[in-house]
């Protein structure tokens, strides 16, 4: 599928102020994720996440010197001028952090997942000089987003058996992805052999 020429961005989340609250609360509970571990999230739930820092803070608060370490950073995701969604990185004072990537329904499969998701990348590593490894897992019956990992340069690392829960379900695999710094700035991929060792 071939995309206009387009530059994503990314725009600090500020959830702790009202405006930004709402617009985030109004678009998560807006959309449909059928592979998150919650499909469908109430208001309460992102509003109590919101107060516990789940979404990060506002670059304001990084720029202070009495800013605590947080492990959570969020922005809004742009394609010109068009919102497609949300991501937040976790487990950043790790030096190998997550991302949760949400995407509008109206903006799911249509292709903009692997520039996305090359973009984010690059903004991780310029952003955090001390991060080596980029990381993301997903359920493993999400083909798409499988894809859109290997596609942009991560390869799977783990797969854990029933390591997803699934609502009102049984738990399937999670299966997780990284991409190594060296590998970003080279444009490679390396890999590893998955049964180094015989029994």
């Amino acid at each position: 599928m071939n995309l206009p020429a387009t530059k994503i961005s990314f725009v600090h989340l500020r959830p702790q102020s009202a405006d930004d609250a709402a617009a985030l609360t109004e678009f998560i509970t807006g959309q449909h994720y059928p592979f998150h571990v919650r499909s469908r999230p109430e208001a309460e739930q992102v509003q109590a996440g919101i107060a516990e820092g789940a979404y990060g803070y506002g670059p304001e608060h990084y720029e202070t010197e009495q800013a605590e370490e947080t492990d959570h950073r969020g922005w809004w995701v742009w394609a010109d001028q068009v919102r497609l969604g949300v991501v937040v990185l976790e487990d950043l004072t790790d030096g190998a952090p997550l991302f949760d990537l949400r995407l509008a329904d109206e903006h799911r499969g249509k292709g903009w997942g692997v520039p996305v998701l090359r973009a984010l990348t690059s903004l991780v590593f310029e952003t955090y000089p001390e991060v080596e490894r980029f990381e993301g897992q997903t359920r493993e019956d999400n083909i798409a987003m499988r894809k859109v990992f290997l596609r942009s340069g991560f390869i799977k690392e783990a797969h854990y058996r029933r390591g997803w829960p699934v609502e009102g379900g049984e738990p399937v695999a999670s299966v997780a992805y990284a991409i190594l710094r060296q590998d970003w700035q080279s444009g490679t991929t390396t890999s590893f052999e998955w049964e180094d060792l015989a029994a």
